[in-house]
């Protein structure tokens, strides 16, 4: 069965807009529902998508009405009751969880799939931008906007500013321009979305304690990626972080482990800091040393992301029967831009830093800090951060003041909930009277002001919510300062 209307619920979504787009792309008729306006909800009706910002059945275009021509894409961070889902619901249309629909596509595919409860975003990017420089193409769903590409999506190398939309009427259920080449994506353990997919190569960053309103305990965690691993396809590839506890019993698959400087089947070595807080260093791997790297995004842990995406090319090289080239590698890497939101500098003078990261987990919390104290020693280190969600609050508060104690001195916003109710008890006050260093509440309509007016140095604002909303002003401000 064929579909020419792809409708969607929660459409602003980072994966669910890579879909829209996608089949934007093929030639689809695209419509959603999400519940407030942003730059990728406009982005899209400016590509040609009809979006609406209000639950309600009558604001649904005509054409996506009959369920013979409309298959409907929804996140699970839509609730169950929402009227146009019940609608959908009632009226027999096909109905898929994003992560169904990003397995159909991937079917048939050669799927380079990076997980992990962090650094899945950025090393999956990369993989993305390592494919086009080494093979002039490759395709790619991202969870973040690709600097390099200009977006979330990269059919046969290109990004969205560079790819022509299909002629005529498209199918959501055709071929379509991901045949041939790799598809990297990010695997999102987030409801075992990442249960959907059948990699031939596949990253696990990290199996931390996260998402526990979905799994309940960390050991359910682990299992799903044990799953994930499980499914990976025979003679395929695992390129594991070095010291990740999960079971792996996939006895068809080739495991490989990384890290970031600890000697393994890939690691860095001779690792050097530049100026503005780049590296130099090398990358071992088992046919060899590639030599004299540099990444044009700074941060260790970003050599460690590096390593990882390294590694996943080089499998994919293997599996073709070939050596992955080391200039093209090397000049890859150089010309890496990064992801908006990850590790984004706005400002980096010797007076005044200021950079944003989408760090929402206390693992990636003390990793940036703790790389950003390697790139700037001796500065003061002020952190801004935004909890995303009640339940990761309740269940992490203690780890997030660990993590938050690594900076000098830090500024709390009140929980961003997301799709989440309120919990009783459960504040940002949970979080800051553990934290060891001095800490403060902000609403975040007085944060630019408020930071403004203290003594800063190194400034790091954190969070999965709308604290973005502020970046821009902030950094003007700091600007002056500077």
């Amino acid at each position: 069965m064929e579909f020419r209307n792809v409708y969607f619920l929660g459409i602003g979504g980072i994966g669910m807009s890579a879909l829209a787009r996608y089949f934007l792309h093929e030639g689809c008729r695209v419509a959603g529902y999400d519940r407030t306006r942003s730059h990728l909800t406009e982005e899209l009706e400016a590509e040609g998508a009809a979006v609406h910002y209000e639950d309600d059945v009558r604001l649904i275009p005509g054409e996506f009405l009959d369920p013979s021509d409309t298959i409907v894409v929804y996140t699970p961070a839509v609730p169950q009751d929402h009227s146009e889902h019940r609608y959908f619901t009632e009226h027999g249309f096909r109905i898929e969880k994003r992560s169904q629909m990003l397995g159909h596509l991937a079917e048939g595919k050669y799927v380079m799939a990076v997980a992990g409860t962090h650094g899945k975003t950025t090393t999956s990017t990369l993989v993305a931008w390592l494919n086009r420089v080494l093979t002039g193409g490759g395709s790619a769903f991202l969870g973040g906007i690709s600097k390099n590409f200009g977006g979330n999506l990269v059919l046969d190398g290109k990004g969205v500013q560079e790819i022509r939309p299909a002629a005529g009427q498209g199918s959501a259920v055709a071929e379509s321009r991901l045949l041939g080449g790799r598809l990297a994506v990010e695997a999102d353990e987030f409801d075992r979305s990442f249960l959907r997919l059948y990699p031939d190569v596949a990253v696990v960053t990290s199996a931390d304690a996260d998402h526990l309103d979905i799994y309940g305990t960390h050991e359910a965690v682990k299992e799903a990626f044990s799953q994930f691993v499980r499914q990976i396809r025979p003679d395929g590839y695992l390129i594991i972080k070095q010291g990740v506890d999960i079971v792996i019993d996939n006895p068809e698959i080739t495991v490989y482990r990384y890290a970031y400087d600890t000697p393994c089947d890939f690691y860095a070595r001779n690792v050097q800091l530049l100026e503005g807080g780049h590296y130099r260093y090398d990358i071992v791997t088992p046919s060899g040393v590639i030599e004299g790297c540099t990444l044009g995004i700074p941060g260790w842990v970003n050599i460690e992301n590096s390593v990882a995406a390294v590694a996943s090319v080089w499998c994919a090289a293997q599996a073709e029967g070939k050596e992955a080239d080391a200039d093209k590698l090397r000049e890859a890497l150089a010309s890496f831009s990064g992801v908006k939101r990850r590790f984004e500098f706005y400002v980096n003078t010797p007076k005044q830093v200021y950079m944003d990261d989408y760090a929402h987990h206390p693992r990636e919390l003390a990793a940036t800090l703790t790389s950003v104290r390697g790139m700037f020693p001796g500065r003061r280190i002020t952190a801004l951060f935004q909890p995303h969600l009640y339940t990761r609050t309740r269940d992490l508060h203690a780890e997030f003041a660990e993590a938050l104690s690594h900076a000098d001195e830090v500024v709390l916003l009140p929980i961003y909930p997301a799709r989440e109710e309120p919990i009783p008890g459960i504040a940002s006050e949970i979080i800051a009277e553990r934290v060891q260093v001095p800490c403060r509440i902000v609403e975040r309509g007085r944060l630019v002001d408020k930071v403004a007016a203290m003594d800063t140095d190194v400034v790091i604002s954190f969070g999965a919510g709308n604290i973005d909303a502020c970046c821009e002003a902030l950094a003007e401000k700091l600007r002056m300062k500077s």
